[in-house]
Order: structure tokens, then C-alpha cells, then sequence
């Protein structure tokens, strides 16, 4: 999206010099990555990059108010509950499309937020291979708030680890060898000292959990969470010894709750420039006239599960359960990254830990040419799959610089009236 950037990255490109990069991936971690790699990283225009700024600090803003969590107390399934809620959410994801306004410039949309864990650790392994392999730009950064690759790893340290040991601390999914998403759990091994664990191999004693490691049981006080509840609850073959509904004596990060109150439950709460209209099925008394433009959501789904873009009356009627169904504008993104056949479009996710307030560190990019980001609708494909942006991080600085004055002068100004 930067053409300087995009014309020299693409002239100097060779499929030789890809198959090196896969290769250095894989021994990176000793394992084969199963998921599709993109052959290049996107460039953020500096325009792009403050509106994508300000969209996601209007976003997050809401999610600690009263009325957001009003809005989104009904969001866990009965049942599903798990005790001892946190406030916000320990980790935080925040996707957007790219798209073309009417003004001919590109902007941010929003397609989800997630308050559930995301490649915080294979992100950087995917950094340092592409700066190894391809041009990048020396002033582009994939970081935001952070620095270089100490400060960054030292952050998603305390917002996993904390000051917990981490022996004490586990990648709780079920069977990670076999996901498709095990290099992250490696790579998160590498960086924190946080070791993949099976559900199954949790043990219940009272409101501790425990751990075998060398033959000997290790209490667990965080559970790194990447179990997805849709899966556990297809997987009737998964025997586990705890119930998420237990009162336990461990800290989740993030806590499970959070996985359905910042989901597409949350969409309709927004009334924003940056997201498409959207509403729960069941409070339309008559649906829209061109639902040619709208693309019905399942609210209890993972990626892309249950998604239907040609939808029409008869559809909508056929459905019983309005109230786990969005109905939403469709998003169009825009095919602005050039490649050797056609151009592809571009969805980038925001990486946050949050402890007292939401800290942005990073990013994870998709890159697709068929109708959806998934894997499904880009088979033969080249030029899509996972990918990471690049933007000038001394711009990022002069819009902190210009936020934090604002923030403080707004404040001064409130205590002034006060007085």
C-alpha cells in the first residue's frame, strides 16, 4: 500500500527466496507449520495507520463501561459461566478489514473483537524471519507501543507469566500437538518458559489444578487458555477432570467469559463509523429490502464456521433461535495488494495485553483473494494466507505524543470546571 515499498519488495521477490523463508520457519521451532504463509508482509500507509489507531482506542474505550458490560451481561451461553470474572479482558484482538471509503482512501472496518489468545509469540518468530529473508524498510516496525524485540516479549511475559514462576504457568488446549496453531505454542515455550499442556492432563485436587512434569504433579496458578469452547463441546471423545464452571484457585488468562462478551455478541453495541451496522436477528420486526448486502452471523462460532453471505427471506424465517444470529452490512474489502497475479485483499488484527488499561503491541495479518479469509476460499491461491504489517513506528510515536496531550489536557480542563 506504500508503492515505493510494494514496487521494490515485489521486483526483488523470488519463490527461491520464499522457500528458504518457509524452510528457516520451520527449524525456527523444529516443527512444520501447517497453516499457509504469505509471501509478503503489507505496508501501512502513515494515513492508514492513525485512522486504524483511532478507530481501535474508540473501540476499547467502551469495553470497561457500565453500559458495555449491561449490554453484554446475557452474552455467556446459560451454563457456561465461569466464577471470578476480571473487569477487562488480560489479552485482546481486534480485526479489521481494509477497505475504500467514498473518498477514494482506504479505512479500517471492523469485522471482530476477541477477548481470547491470538499468535502473540509466532508473530515474532514470522518478524524476525521476514527481516532475515526480504526487504523491509529499516524505520518499519510490526511493534506499536513497544520498542524492539526485548521490550516486547518482556511485555507478553507479565501479561501471561505476570509475577507467577513459569513453571506454575500453562498453554492449556486440548491435544496442542495437533492444532494447526502448535507453532505458537512453541514459540511461546522459546520466549516465556510457558510449556503446552493437555486439557486432559490437568488434575483436580479441591480448587487447585496440577501438572505432571519429570513424574512430579506442579501446581498451576494461570492457565494461558487457548481451548475453544465449540471445539471441547464437539469433542465428546475429550475426558477432562475440571469443569471452566469450577471455583478454582488459578488466574485465566484471559478468563474464559471474556471469550463471549467481546465476540460478534458485542458488534451491535457499536454505533461507529469503523463498524458495519449490525443486529441481532431477533430484533428485526422486518427484515431489510436488499439483503444482497447483508451476511448473516452464528454468534457461537470460530472461524467463519456457520457464516452465510447469500441469505434471503426464506433463509431468515427458516431460523428458530434469532437471538444467536447477527445480520450484519457486508464489509468489502478492497484488493489493493499488488502480487504477480491479482491483487489481494488485506485483514489486520490488532494484538493487546491489557493490565490496567489496553496496551497495543503487535499484529497479525490475512491475506485472501477469494471471498473469505479462510483456508477454504484460497486453495491454488498464491500471495495469501498469514502475514504481519509493517508501518512507520515514528509516526505511531508523534500520534501517542498527540494523544496523551489531548488526554491530559482534557483532564486539566475537567478538574478546571470542577474548581
Amino acid at each position: 500500500m506504500i508503492r515505493e515499498y510494494r514496487e521494490k519488495y515485489n521486483s526483488e521477490f523470488s519463490e527461491e527466496t520464499y522457500e528458504k523463508f518457509i524452510k528457516y520457519l520451520d527449524g525456527l521451532c523444529g516443527h512444520k507449520i501447517e497453516f499457509r504463509i504469505a509471501e509478503t508482509p503489507i505496508f501501512l500507509p502513515d494515513h492508514l495507520l492513525t485512522e486504524i489507531i483511532s478507530a481501535s482506542d474508540e473501540l476499547t474505550s467502551a469495553i470497561s463501561t457500565k453500559e458495555f458490560h449491561d449490554f453484554t451481561r446475557n452474552a455467556i451461553p446459560p451454563g457456561l459461566e465461569t466464577p471470578n470474572e476480571e473487569p477487562h479482558p488480560s489479552l485482546l484482538s481486534i480485526d479489521f478489514a481494509i477497505c475504500k471509503g467514498e473518498d477514494g482512501k482506504l479505512h479500517p472496518q471492523l469485522i471482530e473483537l476477541q477477548g481470547f489468545a491470538s499468535l502473540y509469540c509466532y508473530q515474532e518468530l514470522l518478524n524476525e524471519a521476514m527481516r532475515k529473508f526480504f526487504f523491509i524498510p529499516e524505520r518499519g516496525k510490526s511493534y506499536f507501543y513497544v520498542k524492539d524485540h526485548e521490550e516486547y516479549v518482556e511485555e507478553v511475559r507479565k501479561a501471561i507469566v505476570g509475577d507467577t514462576d513459569p513453571e506454575n504457568v500453562i498453554l492449556m488446549d486440548i491435544e496442542p500437538e495437533k492444532q494447526k496453531t502448535y507453532i505458537d505454542f512453541l514459540a511461546t515455550e522459546k520466549y516465556i518458559g510457558v510449556k503446552p499442556v493437555c486439557i486432559t492432563e490437568v488434575i483436580k485436587r479441591g480448587r487447585k489444578l496440577f501438572y505432571k512434569r519429570d513424574g512430579k504433579e506442579i501446581p498451576i496458578d494461570r492457565i494461558y487458555n487457548r481451548v475453544i469452547n465449540d471445539e471441547l463441546e464437539r469433542r465428546k471423545d475429550v475426558k477432562y477432570n475440571f469443569s471452566f464452571q469450577d471455583d478454582l484457585d488459578v488466574k485465566w488468562i484471559a478468563h474464559p467469559n471474556w471469550f463471549y462478551r467481546l465476540s460478534k455478541y458485542s458488534m451491535p453495541f457499536y454505533k461507529s463509523k469503523y463498524v458495519p451496522e449490525t443486529r441481532f436477528l431477533s430484533d428485526f420486526e422486518k427484515f431489510p429490502d436488499d439483503l444482497e448486502n447483508y451476511v448473516l452471523k452464528p454468534l457461537f462460532s470460530f472461524a467463519g464456521v456457520g457464516v452465510m453471505f447469500d441469505i434471503d427471506r426464506k433463509v431468515l424465517d427458516s431460523i428458530k433461535d434469532r437471538e444467536n444470529y447477527i445480520l450484519q452490512k457486508k464489509v468489502v474489502y478492497e484488493p489493493i495488494i499488488e502480487t504477480p497475479d491479482i491483487p489481494a485483499k488485506a485483514e489486520i488484527r490488532l494484538l493487546y495485553a491489557w493490565d490496567d488499561k489496553p496496551l497495543l503491541l503487535n499484529n497479525l495479518v490475512r491475506l485472501s483473494k477469494g471471498k473469505m479469509m479462510g483456508v477454504d476460499f484460497n486453495k491454488n491461491q498464491s500471495w495469501v494466507g498469514s502475514s504481519i504489517a509493517y508501518h512507520n513506528y515514528y509516526i505511531l510515536l508523534i500520534v501517542r505524543a498527540i494523544h496523551n496531550f489531548w488526554i491530559f489536557n482534557k483532564f486539566r480542563i475537567k478538574i478546571c470546571c470542577f474548581r
